[in-house]
């Protein structure tokens, strides 16, 4: 029986590489966005994943259409760059809301209907910047530490109804969400406009030389196709080496080499 999965932010970046590999592979996918995406054999299902009501009404439509939703897949995120001195209120409140509330809004629709049918899995698209503290992507980084832990708790609150959670954390991958990051200009003739600018350039850079994002896509299929997911796995060799090292150098030290590389 082909898996229904529901993926959101589908329509463009990583999201959309991540749904043309599932429904590729043989899964009813079906695209969870504001906007749809180029592949058409993906169920668009318009929806802001902010809006309750949306989701609510997103989420019935899949169910009512097939019954059951096998994987779900938490991807639409959005990125700011800036000093936390002079982000706004409504910038950080807009992270929170798509990174953070988003997953947590379409998560508890979708877990009434794993449980009443005997278990589902549920990947997180996160990242190394939920434990490397990127300056001046300070509330990125924060929107995914949120994520992680969250993601953690609720692995073990539904684990006796074989819901299985898993958060993936990648690092610099080449994707649109590079172009689609919403820089604040409030740092402009401040202090920190230099420095941003600096680190918010190395910062895009290593992003557009960054891994395909077809590796991510291929590691969360085959998560998705395991016995038992793990609680969080780093995508990439390199990225796995970064989370070795953060677990065993000195903190000092790991923010004095994030310092180097980003102010």
């Amino acid at each position: 029986m082909n898996r229904v999965v529901v993926i959101t932010g589908h329509s463009s970046g990583i999201g959309a590489v991540v749904a043309d590999y599932f429904q590729k592979k043989g899964d009813k996918v079906y695209g969870v966005s504001r906007h749809d995406g180029e592949n058409k054999k993906i169920n668009f299902v318009k929806c802001d994943i902010t809006n309750l009501e949306q989701v609510r009404s997103a989420i019935a439509q899949i169910v009512n259409a097939e019954g059951r939703i096998d994987v779900l897949i938490n991807n639409a995120g959005m990125g700011i760059s800036g000093s936390v001195e002079n982000t706004n209120s409504e910038d950080i409140k807009k992270i929170f809301d798509v990174n953070f509330y988003g997953a947590v809004n379409i998560t508890q629709q979708v877990l009434p209907i794993m449980r009443k049918q005997g278990g589902g899995k549920i990947l997180c698209t996160s990242s190394l910047a939920s434990f490397f503290p990127i300056p001046f992507q300070s509330f990125y980084s924060a929107t995914k530490a949120s994520l992680d832990i969250w993601a953690k708790a609720l692995r073990l609150e539904v684990k006796p109804f074989n819901i299985q959670i898993c958060n993936c954390l990648l690092g610099d991958t080449k994707s649109g969400f590079t172009s689609a990051r919403q820089k604040s200009m409030l740092d402009k003739g401040t202090v920190y406009e230099k420095t941003v600018t600096k680190s918010v350039e190395k910062m895009e850079h290593d992003e557009q030389n960054g891994k395909d994002p077809v590796t991510v896509a291929k590691k969360m299929y085959k998560l998705s196709q395991k016995r038992k997911m793990p609680a969080s796995v780093i995508v990439g060799g390199l990225n796995r080496l970064l989370g070795g090292l953060n677990k065993i150098l000195p903190e000092r030290v790991m923010l004095y080499v994030v310092g180097k590389m980003y102010t």
